[in-house]
């Protein structure tokens, strides 16, 4: 049975950057998008650098189509077709080509590859992604940036706390969500119980004479409780999830939370497992959806990208997760596991509906814009 899947929406993203880029520059932004540190070019006997890799071979499958070439043309035409389209076009097309139709975006300004970045130009500004996407975009606000940018406004701990609280409410009015590190988190030494009104103002203090470290890890978890009073679900993110099992036992019933494990397969599937043991508690993905939907209930669990830098990587992780979900329904029902029916409730959830429902995105495109073409799309097809 073959079925479209609903528009996607990858709730966890990084900037993707302006510019015109030629081979060196996009294959150096190519490989910080990939490895997550500063890309370098070149690298293969015939000169094709990172589009000799797995990474390259998939944009070239995926991404010239999208730009009205075949597929697997030669990187030089591919770069020439996107620099004669121009950045702002480019983008357009490639990231609505994608079958994402709504975007949630990590702001933290450290992006991966920051040397890459920086060469490669500025970031696109959450609006400027808004109006490119059918259904939008949406910021997801770094809990350590604003407390900072708070801290250097505040003249004392009265007037810190006090502002903290202000813009915490001022940002869950227009923001999909939060998003933090969990590293300063653990390092709290109670993570099961939450900080009194003494132990914050001493991390308060602390934070204002320019102290890092335990000395101000009661202030993160105060930060963390406050914004997950506001409504808006709170993004973890984090390598090894295991060491945050406390930390979600205390929050239950403050708000939501969501996972993001920076690690592979084994931090995914401990992800999957808190997911599963705490109502309140979601799971992103990871690349292989088999490994959170084998652990996780289905309606906890959301897809994203994690892609940066580039725009072509939402393409590539879209349709390889995608890909992946595909055959794992379909072997699911070939198994009588499951119905058809049941696979396909289980694709729109994963793939958009949950993420939907968690950050109470709006439910379809904007009145403007016509739907994501079929022919950007493709069927996921699951046996009868």
């Amino acid at each position: 049975m073959d079925f479209l899947p609903p528009p996607l929406v990858d709730h966890h993203s990084r900037p993707v950057l302006h510019g015109e880029l030629g081979l060196g520059r996009f294959e150096r932004l190519l490989a910080g998008g990939v490895s997550g540190g500063a890309g370098t070019a070149g690298g293969s006997a015939d000169g094709a650098g990172w589009f000799d890799s797995a990474a390259g071979l998939a944009v070239l499958r995926w991404c010239p189509p999208l730009l009205g070439l075949e597929p697997h043309c030669t990187p030089a035409r591919y770069l020439a077709r996107r620099r004669e389209a121009g950045s702002y076009a480019a983008r357009r097309m490639l990231l609505r080509g994608s079958g994402i139709a709504e975007l949630l975006v990590d702001t933290t300004a450290s992006v991966p590859g920051e040397a890459a970045a920086a060469d490669g130009g500025e970031p696109v500004t959450v609006a400027e992604l808004d109006a490119a996407l059918p259904g939008g975009a949406g910021e997801l606000v770094p809990l350590a940036e604003l407390a900072a940018q708070v801290g250097a406004t505040s003249g004392s701990v009265p007037a810190q706390l006090r502002n903290l609280g202000t813009a915490l409410e001022t940002a869950a009015r227009s923001t999909a969500g939060f998003v933090c590190d969990a590293g300063p988190l653990l390092r709290y030494p109670e993570p099961a119980r939450p900080p009194g009104r003494a132990e914050v103002i001493r991390a308060a203090s602390a934070a204002l004479a320019g102290h890092r470290g335990p000395a101000t890890a009661a202030l993160s978890h105060h930060l963390l409780l406050e914004a997950l009073r506001t409504g808006r679900p709170v993004q973890l993110r984090c390598g090894d999830p295991a060491p945050l099992a406390g930390l979600l036992r205390e929050t239950a019933g403050a708000g939501v939370v969501v996972l993001v494990p920076t690690g592979g397969r084994a931090h995914v599937r401990t992800s999957a497992e808190l997911a599963a043991r705490h109502g309140h508690v979601h799971t992103d993905a990871g690349a292989d959806p088999a490994v959170a939907l084998a652990v996780a209930p289905f309606g906890r669990v959301l897809f994203s990208t994690r892609a940066a830098l580039l725009p072509e990587l939402h393409v590539v992780r879209a349709r390889a997760f995608e890909r992946s979900l595909r055959a794992l329904l379909g072997e699911w029902v070939a198994d009588g596991a499951c119905t058809p029916v049941a696979a396909r409730r289980i694709a729109e959830r994963v793939l958009g509906g949950n993420a939907r429902e968690v950050y109470r995105r709006r439910d379809g495109r904007r009145e403007d814009d016509a739907s994501v073409t079929t022919t950007a799309r493709h069927r996921v097809a699951v046996p009868r």
